[in-house]
Parts: structure tokens; sequence; C-alpha cells
């Protein structure tokens, strides 16, 4: 009798654990998984002080308005030979817990100076008139042949972040997670500016290039909608802090630009999450 018990309880703990186990949900755990996003963002800045710097001139333009440039719905954020046009954000991540996860990632934005707007300016340089700029009040009209500066391929900053992950299906009453899945997001993070910026200084040749010109960093929250275990969308608000004092606005090493500001990107992307 002692030795059919025995059997009985043994049979017993290994069906009830063969039940826990396949009651398991896919989505129940992160920890060890892999992701990798895709997307893209609407970007809004702050005013900011732009101080250009060179041989013969050092003048600072105050309270400068910008904007960024939007593509809009288009085939462009999935061709790749015109991934970059778009304002575009990607990110590739691992948990290190069920709640918390690193990822590496570049958010492609893209800044624009407003033209034709008036903004005060202090300090000096040469041929001051000569490009249609000068207005009374210490004011100048950012005309075209006076300055142009935007930062469209693009305001590249290049981040690590770390971020919480919360299931929160069983709030809205989800009883299969594996199906589909709720989580909150909540982060932030650092890295550096590595801008491609076009600038025209006065009659200087137009200047293009890449640059590491500062560093940045930020804070994020939004939502992750799971689907079928390894699919997702994400959206998230993002805002953060730019300084940048080292931009290269013209191709010698002797005229720059430094700038800092606040910056507020809308982000939706769609990605993959699987184990390894």
């Amino acid at each position: 009798m002692k030795k059919l018990l025995f059997v009985i309880a043994l049979i017993t703990s290994f069906s009830t654990f063969g039940q826990d186990v396949t009651d398991i949900k896919y989505t129940s755990t992160n920890k060890g998984k892999i992701f990798v996003y895709w997307g893209g963002n609407r970007e809004t800045y702050s005013k900011s002080d732009i101080t250009f710097t060179g041989e013969d001139y050092n003048f600072t333009l105050e309270n400068v308005p910008a904007h960024d440039k939007p593509k809009g719905w288009h085939i462009d954020y999935f061709n790749p030979a015109r991934m970059t046009i778009p304002q575009t954000n990607f990110k590739l991540g691992y948990f290190i817990s069920d709640h918390y996860n690193i990822s590496i990632g570049v958010d492609h934005m893209k800044y624009v100076m407003h033209q034709n707007v008036p903004v005060t300016i202090s300090g000096s340089y040469p041929n001051a008139g000569n490009y249609g700029e000068v207005l009374p009040n210490s004011q100048v009209l950012l005309t075209e042949e006076f300055l142009t500066f935007e930062h469209t391929d693009g305001l590249n900053y290049i981040n690590t972040e770390i971020t919480r992950f919360d299931d929160v299906s069983k709030l809205l009453h989800l009883p299969n997670t594996d199906k589909f899945q709720v989580n909150t997001v909540v982060g932030a993070g650092f890295g550096l500016l590595y801008p491609k910026t076009n600038a025209k200084v006065f009659d200087k040749p137009r200047y293009d290039d890449f640059h590491v010109s500062g560093w940045g960093t930020g804070i994020k929250a939004g939502l992750n909608f799971t689907f079928f275990k390894h699919f997702f969308i994400q959206t998230e608000l993002k805002g953060g802090y730019i300084n940048m004092q080292d931009i290269r606005t013209t191709g010698s090493t002797n005229d720059k630009a430094s700038q800092d500001f606040l910056f507020l990107q809308k982000i939706i992307v769609i990605g993959g999450i699987f184990r390894i």
C-alpha cells in the first residue's frame, strides 16, 4: 500500500508539473529576449541661441525658431536606398531581466532653422547689410543670402537607453497574453550627436558633412502592443536636451556654430522580439 501511494503521488507531481509548464505563456517572461524596431517620428524644438564664430566674425542669434522636415506616410521608410530621407528611429535591445532592457539605437531627426523671420543679434560680422538682413533694434532677417542652417541628414542622436517594461494586459482583462499583450514602456538614455549639418554662412560655399558635434539625453514613456508572441507596434513620447558646441558650418575648421535646445519626439515603430 505504501509503495502504491508513493507511485500515485509521484505520477500526480509529474502531471502537475507538466500542466504548469504548459500553462506558462511565452510573453510572461522577457529575460534573455532580444528585440529590434524601426519606425518614424515627428519633432518639436524649443527656440535656441546659435553662436557662429570664424576668423573674422563672432555673433549670436537669439531665440531662433526651428521645425522638423516630415516625409509623411511613405514607402521610403522601407526602401533600403532611401531610408535616411524620412525621420526615423532604429533600436536594438536585450532584456537583462523580465522588466528591464538595455538598447542602442539612432534617432534620425531633422532640424531646420526658420527662414525670413526676424531675430535679435549680438556681435559682429563683415559686410553687414549686404545680405538683405539688417533690421532696426539690433535685429536681422534670416534671409537665405545671410544664413541657411539645418541638420537634415540629419540631427542624428546615437543613444543607449535603459527601459522598464511592464505587462498591463490583466488590468485590461485580456486572458491570453500570447495572442495579444499590452505593455507600458518608461525609460531614459544618453548619447552623442552626429549631425550632417547643411549650412551656408554669408557668401561662403555651402557645407554639408557628418561631424560629432555634441551630446544629448532624454526620457520617454509609451505603450507596446505585442501580437502573437513575436511582433509589436510601439508608440512613444520622448523628450530631451541636446547640446552641440562643435557644429561644422564651412569647409574651414575655424568656422563653427554652437547651440543647445530641448526636443520632443512623437514616435511610432514596428518590431520583433525573440528569445536567444
